[in-house]
């Protein structure tokens, strides 16, 4: 119960349902309530969303689902006064939607530059400014941040993502420093090559796959619940002396 009484909100987390491929999103809500907290998972694909949401509730899990467009500062007051309405507290943020568009730099439109930027830096920023106040009334909190290796090291096909994720991990140092006397800690998580529902197509091609077991040490690529055992970390109070810091899940990838 390394969560017990704790109250989290998890973005991109529609994908949470047994027996179906899950996100890092969808991972970690499983093992929030296993660890005994009540979560909200919120996401643009709401049928999915309420499905997954359902599907906790009958195992017995605290859960429920709310719409939250990371890019909408509306979306992401709404989702927090849910959850405080629900729940009275609000401890844990994940924020965690992402999304992808592999490019050449020629070719990318600033329209999907836009997007990309907005989806991750955008939508870190928003999330961290609107939990703030909820962290502060409940003495403090934990933020996970979804970064990637691509915020560490540069990528051949990926210039807008790369870019959001680098965005991303200096954020998460400032407002770390920020909030460090209020108790509120803000992490972020660097991913490596992990299967899910955002990648699975494309990793799934044999000729990427091969690429990317041979950039990778430990041999396989990672699963959404390697990511998920990281954030459980670092939203626990294992982890209370860590803010600031960027922790890297991602088979030896980035030790070359």
């Amino acid at each position: 119960m390394r969560l017990e009484n704790k109250v989290a909100l998890l973005t991109g987390a529609a994908a949470a349902i047994d027996g179906e491929l899950m996100g890092f999103g969808g991972a970690s809500a499983h093992l929030f309530v296993r660890e005994g907290a009540k979560v909200v998972l919120t996401d643009i694909r709401d049928e999915l969303g309420e499905r997954s949401a359902a599907a906790l509730r009958e195992r017995g899990a605290d859960a429920i689902y709310r719409h939250l467009d990371v890019t909408s500062e509306a979306d992401w007051k709404q989702a927090v006064e849910d959850t405080m309405e629900a729940y009275g507290r609000l401890d844990i943020l994940f924020n965690n939607a992402g999304v992808a568009f592999p490019s050449k730099i020629e070719n990318l439109s600033e329209e999907t530059w836009d997007l990309e930027l907005a989806v991750h830096a955008k939508g870190a920023f928003l999330g961290t400014k609107t939990v703030i106040p909820a962290m502060r009334r409940g003495g403090g909190g934990s933020i996970i941040n979804t970064s990637s290796i691509m915020g560490i090291v540069g990528s051949p096909t990926t210039p807008a993502y790369s870019a959001a994720k680098g965005a991303i991990r200096l954020f998460t140092k400032t407002a770390a420093l920020q909030y460090a006397a209020e108790n509120i800690r803000v992490n972020s998580i660097h991913p490596g090559y992990a299967t899910t529902p955002l990648t699975s197509e494309r990793f799934s091609d044999p000729a990427v796959n091969e690429v990317l077991l041979d950039k990778t040490p430990m041999g396989r690529l990672g699963t959404a619940e390697d990511i998920a055992n990281g954030v459980l970390f670092l939203a626990s109070d294992e982890s209370a002396w860590m803010t600031g810091t960027e922790l890297v899940i991602d088979g030896g990838m980035t030790a070359q």
